[in-house]
């Protein structure tokens, strides 16, 4: 007879999000298993039951990962090591950067013998964790959050330029967590317009240099998306085919209402990125409106709750934590969406857990298994105290009460 007790005993923390997490890897292996038909046919002599499988194990690794962490690692490991990780993923990110130069390769992806990872993975925990560590121990004044802000926005441009030359999407979006988490943390509107305008400019300023830089890491690939957005793609105008855009709307047209049912997409055929980047539109191709709309549930539930967690922690670090690993998923997965229904030009941002991964996927998983992890450790601290003071308020550093 199954034991419901010890089994309930490893979802510890939120357990609305472990639910979320739940339907989403069941849709993640429905569709998962339904987009790479082709790719089967084309990569694995038509064996689909094998990317099933890899996705399974990806998962279940990530389960593994989430429950590590919570069991055996203390919300404040990451506090006092995320300087360390910032360190290292800068160093990983430009060694992948030349490698990939070398090889003529776009360099997001640093091949370590048999193991291959994107470093920009590892720098989105460790950025969010070192803002996160600055926040908390800088909310004594006015002046001590200025501080802290000119130290995450120095050592953000250097993370997230590193990242840029590589993967331009995923340092947009890492350094707009960080500025929403400096604006959680009270740091003024007047210097966060200071970032904001900043980006506006470099982008601008890579639109109209790009076609006189050196061909180095994506910035030839930004222009050219960017372009293809504003004049829609050349191929198109020209008839000599249809891009991954036109074939996720097409997606999404033909799904009308209620989708044609589990496998029955006919455009996965015809897409490159139909079980990653544009595996949004696959999916309203097979289960409608209906489908894409439970499917944005459950992320805002997600966010929802992010927020509960938030509410209910006792120290600085772990709530500014949790807002900052919490914005990044949700903006990774509304950004993938945004493209696949052609709101946003293309980013190649996978949707967070559904898209078939392989270490995006275990990322992801540790970034939902701090979450988890600050959620657990409230509980406990709720079990001993209570808090003291409202969440944000009358904070030194991050070793004191809320």
């Amino acid at each position: 007879m199954i034991d419901w007790t010890q089994i309930t005993r490893f979802f510890k923390g939120d357990r609305v999000i472990w639910i979320v997490l739940l339907f989403l890897s069941l849709i993640s292996l429905l569709i998962v298993y339904s987009a790479t038909g082709s790719l089967a046919y084309r990569q694995a002599e038509g064996q689909t039951w094998r990317y099933l499988f890899k996705q399974i194990g990806f998962l279940m690794v990530g389960f593994v990962i989430i429950y590590l962490q919570i069991r055996f690692i203390p919300v404040n490991v990451y506090s006092k090591i995320s300087f360390v990780l910032v360190a290292l993923s800068l160093v990983l990110i430009v060694l992948s950067l030349l490698v990939g130069i070398s090889n003529e390769e776009t360099g997001r992806t640093l091949r370590l013998g048999v193991f291959s990872f994107q470093p920009a993975e590892l720098a989105k925990i460790g950025l969010v964790c070192f803002a996160a560590r600055m926040l908390s121990i800088k909310q004594k004044n006015e002046e001590t959050r200025k501080q802290a802000f000119y130290i995450i926005l120095i050592v953000s441009i250097l993370v997230c330029g590193a990242i840029f030359f590589v993967n331009f999407s995923t340092a947009a979006l890492l350094f707009l967590a960080i500025v929403v988490m400096m604006f959680v943390g009270k740091v003024q509107l007047k210097f966060l317009l200071i970032p904001f305008v900043g980006a506006i400019a470099l982008l601008f300023l890579v639109y109209v240099t790009a076609p006189l830089l050196p061909k180095i890491g994506r910035i030839q690939t930004v222009r050219a998306r960017i372009e293809r957005y504003i004049h829609k793609d050349s191929n198109q105008q020209t008839n000599e085919g249809l891009s991954q855009s036109d074939y996720g709307k097409l997606a999404i047209y033909e799904g009308g209402t209620i989708g044609k049912g589990p496998g029955g997409s006919q455009v996965r055929n015809y897409m490159a990125a139909a079980y990653n980047d544009f595996i949004y539109a696959i999916f309203i191709e097979e289960y409608g409106l209906v489908g894409s709309l439970v499917l944005m549930l459950l992320y805002l539930i997600f966010l929802y709750r992010g927020g509960i967690i938030v509410k209910r922690c006792t120290r600085t670090f772990p709530a500014f934590l949790v807002v900052g690993l919490t914005g990044l998923i949700v903006l990774q997965a509304m950004t993938n969406m945004g493209v696949a229904v052609g709101v946003l030009p293309d980013t190649g941002q996978p949707l967070p857990w559904v898209s078939m991964g392989g270490t995006s996927t275990l990322f992801t998983a540790a970034s939902f298994g701090c979450i988890l992890s600050v959620s657990y450790q409230t509980q406990k601290d709720k079990k001993t105290s209570e808090p003291v003071a409202l969440p944000m308020e009358g904070i030194v550093d991050e070793d004191q009460p809320l």
